[in-house]
């Protein structure tokens, strides 16, 4: 299991939202490049940048920020927010983005999901983000009526790379990921699970680590790094020394 350090980008800004929240935003650098550039330095093997702005508008809004991050930073970097058509997606890959996340034309466009995913195999990444078990779409919006497993399973044969799944009710709070949630996702499908929201401590990627054979690949943490309440260096050797273990 990995350990992908989150840069959400707003109004050019390194931000976290409380539960995807535009007006419950927290600033945690003037620079997003610097920020991605420190967790890189600490060793991680994998970015994830948000546009934010694009999440909400439906369209990129911070491409040059995610220019200078791909270009000044050496490790793959993951983009989502704001991608509803194959040309956003050439976009980023035009730039040297290493992974694109859909989220809501996942559920409303499902065939551009496939499409891309032959057109950039191995680079499609399906976010899925949960209230209630339920897929919440449009910048978390709007709650579906359609369940996270179900659309997931949408995907299953189509080359999706991985799937981020986010608890809503934990993103930003630090309250610890949806074990149980995460672990009946990854456990219902082939396709490899990234979890996401509530990450607080090195417990909680202790408790993560504990539903890897579940096919949890990876684990995306924010706030919990900008706080100061997960060390990045520290939750990447406990992966790291886990993975050995196993072996």
């Amino acid at each position: 299991m990995i350990v992908i350090p989150a840069v959400d980008i707003k109004d050019g800004k390194c931000v976290r939202l409380l539960q995807g929240r535009m007006e419950d935003e927290t600033v945690f650098s003037d620079d997003p490049v610097s920020m991605a550039k420190k967790w890189a330095g600490d060793g991680t093997e994998l970015l994830h940048v948000v546009d934010l702005n694009g999440a909400f508008d439906k369209t990129p809004k911070n491409l040059d920020t995610i220019r200078d991050i791909v270009e000044q930073t050496d490790v793959p970097v993951q983009v989502g927010g704001g991608i509803r058509n194959e040309d956003t997606v050439k976009i980023y890959m035009d730039i040297g983005v290493n992974k694109v996340v859909i989220g809501t034309e996942a559920i409303h466009n499902p065939d551009f999901v496939k499409t891309v995913c032959r057109t950039f195999p191995g680079q499609i990444v399906v976010g899925i983000d949960a209230r209630n078990g339920f897929v919440a779409v449009d910048g978390w919006t709007k709650t579906t009526e359609v369940k996270a497993v179900d659309l997931a399973r949408r995907f299953e044969d189509c080359g999706v790379a991985a799937i981020n799944f986010t608890d809503i009710h934990r993103d930003g709070m630090q309250t610890g990921p949806n074990i149980e949630a995460t672990r009946d996702l990854a456990s219902a499908i082939f396709i490899p699970v990234v979890a996401s929201g509530g990450v607080s401590t090195l417990d909680d990627i202790r408790n993560l680590l504990s539903i890897e054979a579940s096919g949890v690949i990876g684990v995306i943490t924010g706030r919990a790094l900008y706080s100061g309440t997960l060390d990045l260096k520290e939750a990447i050797k406990l992966c790291q020394e886990d993975g050995k273990k196993d072996n």
